[in-house]
């Protein structure tokens, strides 16, 4: 399917899961602004996977922030969330008020260029609470982010724009995977805010 115009009211998949972009949500200043002090600020370490048995460290960097010292556990490795910097509640206030909901954590991922992308997979870990929304918030370069269907495989793909908010909510993460592709034009970094919402037993 087609890149999709920027409509909140349109859910962009055509079943199980609500998906809904919000399109830009920050001005071009704004957005720029945020980019810089997040790359500056932002305590960015790289990605680390045990796949296969095999000890993987990616190109591309993290972080995990929380309301308190939440453990989120994924690709067999598990971080301890860092405390709020002052822009992250910011962002988080303005995510939780155009989408309606509370989240209380955010995984944040440092693209520095196209070369580093990330492969199919689904947000549906244990720790998270479950069927919760994951509001995606987008700075920099603009991506292609793509979805398909774990059943049908059919698929869906639209560019996050600099500013942009995406969220996901429902039974998507259980029923739709998703990436984004690498991209040789890409030549500038891209910071990706997932905001979540932990399981209180957590």
């Amino acid at each position: 399917m087609s890149l999709f115009k920027n409509d909140i009211q349109t859910n962009l998949l055509p079943g199980d899961g609500i998906v809904n972009y919000y399109g830009k949500i920050l001005t071009p200043q704004n957005a720029q602004y945020y980019l810089d002090r997040l790359l500056k600020t932002i305590e960015w370490k790289n990605d680390e996977a045990i796949i296969f048995g095999r000890h993987i460290i990616t190109k591309r960097k993290v972080a995990w922030y929380a309301d308190t010292n939440y453990e989120y556990s994924y690709s067999n490795r598990t971080k301890l969330a860092l405390h709020w910097t002052k822009e992250l509640l910011e962002l988080k206030k303005l995510v939780d008020e155009i989408t309606g909901t509370t989240f209380n954590s955010c995984l944040l991922n440092l693209y520095h260029n196209g070369d580093e992308g990330m492969a199919w997979h689904s947000d549906d870990e244990k720790t998270l609470q479950k069927d919760s929304p994951i509001a995606s918030l987008s700075f920099g370069a603009e991506r292609k982010f793509m979805m398909k269907h774990r059943q049908t495989k059919q698929s869906i793909s639209l560019l996050l724009e600099n500013g942009s908010l995406l969220e996901m909510k429902g039974t998507t993460q259980k029923n739709w995977l998703h990436c984004l592709p690498k991209s040789k034009k890409i030549k500038h970094p891209r910071v990706n805010l997932t905001f979540r919402i932990m399981a209180e037993s957590n």
